[in-house]
């Protein structure tokens, strides 16, 4: 028995809140409790309670609270000095794969520009709760002067409790960040027995040295902690805790073993991998305002207009957006409404920063970020036709010359029709390849046809046969996590009719009528990439919906984009979730999904998606999950996960009932252009 403090393994603990800005409730309501939470943490603070207290890793609550108690802002900046209150390097708790690396980057350059701005000069990348963790991460710190990182999700049971990730200095939070023992009523005894029980797991995968989180989810610091704490050491035999901070820990430890690929093993932790395919209006709105966005900041940059702060502006109303709980699709109704609405600001700020700067160059131009030399068809906006133009569509409105011209009002006379036209760009003279028929589409490099109810692809003199089907199952899940059903069996949508729905020199669309919704089939002139269009009014609830591509082979191998790099994963192809569903409480079913951002590529097949983030291996079938409808933030009866992740709170538009609408194109690409066919459906091209 050891009965002297120095016999003890040395447990440092800090204090902290994870503070999610929005989740199960709304945003304006969890700030209400960030000013009672923090008042008292900064009393503890200032009255020397409490040594020092971690914020979480992010600046956007602190600013959060600062708003709304502006005169408590001296005293933040004193703690801080003082190093006793930590803040930053993050502007916001960001999900690692809806994220593209200009997101990311972003995130860190405005976070720790805000940080720096309050005096705080050390940091830590403080990813305890997202979940899972990107390959690409510790480079991007790594640009950013961050060499030390904190992470919980997505580590195996080969992951020790400090390692290096990528290179960089890592703590592996063995048994989370979620440590509210000390806020419980439980009697002393109890606490120290609970405290023993999480300490000799710790200790297992630690030296002698432990790393203790204490705090939670929104949670605040009991007025009797340090005496709970003294009381506790009192008790414990083999442990003693003394509290200090996460520097204190890095300092004293020592990192060796090396780990360079993703965390995202979810045998030891949760990662919810569903959380990739709910809501997927919040994925396409999030896709074109990240691209937007960034094509809206490049053409500021490149023309010298005024719009930094702007940019700014709408750079953390998208980050806030990226929130895991936001993004992911994991919270209630009321939050994702105020997402969309988050997502239009956006939108307006970077539709108007680009019409204005086009609006004021002195000549046409065609300026392009990538790739200017490649032949590119590209949407134009005109109140005149063009020659060798082809019009795709047309409104009624106001030309931007004078809408943005500060020193005119448009007036009822300004009212015009705008014409969208597709217009080609580095053209060789070449006549139009293109033919559309009423069951096919084809131009000189790919031909898509509808041969007895069955899409066929041919790539050159390769013939895919029934290579395209739309199916769908059940879906006894919940926000974070698909539920299969043992005894389900899946719907294969049938082909019904299909029609030339447009004929042009420059694109051609077939529209394809199924028992599930109408397919909008486009190919451009000399194109590899064939586009899909889907738009449904949907009434099905509980259902996952796919696009599901068939290869004459098994599929053992997908590259795909993550952080705007490629990057490799393996799968059993002969993995079935269905005949894996846990039974032991505390477990997360094991899938053959994972996220991407834009592109992947398996087979030679590439796929590149507007705001679809997820893909599953199956057999020789490849799929995109176009729509994935629940209706809980959490159930506790989902089969794929034993365990709550969340309370079981209802929310009747995570169904995703009504108006659907998803993109997507495919194509026989080599896997080393990519990047090139991702600009072909993300041009970074605007036409003044």
């Amino acid at each position: 028995m050891f009965n002297k403090k120095n016999d003890k393994k040395e447990v440092i603990a800090y204090f902290h809140t994870h503070w999610d800005r929005e989740w199960y409730r709304e945003f304006e309501v969890f700030r209400l409790r960030l000013l009672r939470v923090f008042d008292h943490i900064l009393d503890m603070l200032e009255g020397h309670v409490i040594p020092s207290f971690y914020f979480d890793g992010q600046v956007a609550a602190l600013q959060d609270y600062l708003e709304m108690r502006p005169e408590r802002e001296v005293l933040v900046r004193m703690l801080i000095a003082d190093k006793r209150l930590y803040i930053g390097p993050f502007y916001c708790l960001v999900d690692e794969f809806l994220t593209d690396g200009v997101c990311f980057r972003k995130n860190l350059e405005l976070g720790m520009q805000i940080a720096k701005s309050y005096g705080c000069k050390d940091f830590v990348a403080y990813l305890a709760d997202t979940f899972g963790h990107s390959q690409n991460i510790p480079e991007i710190l790594r640009e950013f002067g961050i060499s030390r990182a904190v992470v919980w999700r997505g580590c195996g049971a080969n992951i020790p409790a400090n390692f290096k990730f990528g290179g960089i200095d890592t703590v592996n939070l063995i048994r989370g960040y979620y440590m509210d023992i000390f806020s419980s009523d439980k009697p002393i005894e109890e606490k120290a027995e609970l405290l023993k029980y999480n300490l000799d797991l710790i200790a297992e995968k630690s030296g002698n040295t432990l790393l203790l989180p204490i705090g939670a989810d929104h949670l605040d610091v009991p007025d009797d902690i340090m005496y709970q704490i003294e009381a506790v050491n009192d008790i414990l035999e083999d442990y003693h805790i003394t509290v200090g901070s996460l520097f204190e820990y890095f300092d004293k430890v020592k990192f060796k073993d090396r780990f360079d690929g993703e965390l995202r093993d979810n045998s030891k932790t949760f990662i919810l991998p569903g959380v990739y395919s709910s809501r997927n209006k919040l994925k396409r709105l999030n896709a074109e305002c990240s691209y937007k966005l960034d094509f809206a900041d490049k053409l500021q940059y490149n023309f010298g207009a005024n719009y930094d702060t702007s940019i700014d502006y709408a750079y953390k109303l998208l980050l806030q957006n990226q929130a895991h709980d936001s993004i992911c699709g994991c919270s209630t109704d009321m939050v994702h409404e105020e997402n969309i609405v988050r997502y239009n600001k956006i939108l307006q700020i970077a539709n108007t920063i680009i019409d204005v700067i086009s609006a004021h160059q002195p000549q046409d131009l065609t300026m392009s970020f990538k790739y200017p030399d490649k032949y590119k068809i590209l949407e134009i906006k005109r109140t005149k036709i063009e020659e060798n133009s082809q019009i795709i569509a047309k409104k009624r409105g106001f030309p931007r010359e004078i809408l943005y011209n500060k020193n005119r009002i448009p007036v009822t006379e300004d009212y015009t029709t705008i014409y969208t036209l597709l217009k080609e760009f580095n053209p060789d003279n070449k006549p139009s390849d293109l033919i559309v028929r009423q069951s096919s589409l084809f131009n000189t490099n790919v031909n898509l046809s509808i041969e007895n109810g069955k899409f066929i692809l041919y790539d050159k003199a390769k013939r895919y046969d029934d290579f395209i089907e739309f199916v769908r199952c059940k879906d006894n899940g919940d926000s974070y996590n698909f539920g299969p059903d043992k005894n389900d069996k899946e719907e294969i949508a049938k082909i019904l009719s299909s029609k030339v729905l447009e004929e042009g020199p420059l694109r051609c669309t077939l529209r394809v009528m199924t028992s599930f919704f109408t397919v909008d089939v486009s190919l451009y002139k000399r194109s590899k990439l064939i586009r899909f269009k889907i738009k449904w009014l949907n009434l099905a609830s509980n259902k996952r919906w796919q696009v599901r591509f068939n290869f004459p082979n098994k599929i053992k191998e997908v590259k795909s984009e993550d952080m705007n790099l490629l990057i490799t994963r393996k799968f059993d192809p002969d993995y079935d979730i269905r005949k894996n569903l846990p039974t032991e409480k505390g477990i997360e079913a094991k899938t053959n999904t994972a996220p991407f951002q834009r592109f992947a590529w398996t087979n030679g097949l590439g796929v590149i998606t507007k705001g679809i983030n997820e893909y599953e291996v199956s057999g020789n079938h490849f799929a995109l999950t176009l729509l994935r409808s629940t209706g809980v933030i959490s159930n506790p009866k989902n089969p794929a996960r034993t365990t709550p992740a969340g309370p079981p709170i209802e929310t009747p538009g995570l169904q995703q009932l009504g108006e659907n609408e998803v993109e997507f194109a495919i194509g026989f690409i080599p896997v080393n252009d990519w990047a090139v066919y991702v600009e072909e459906i993300y041009p970074q091209t605007i036409i003044f």
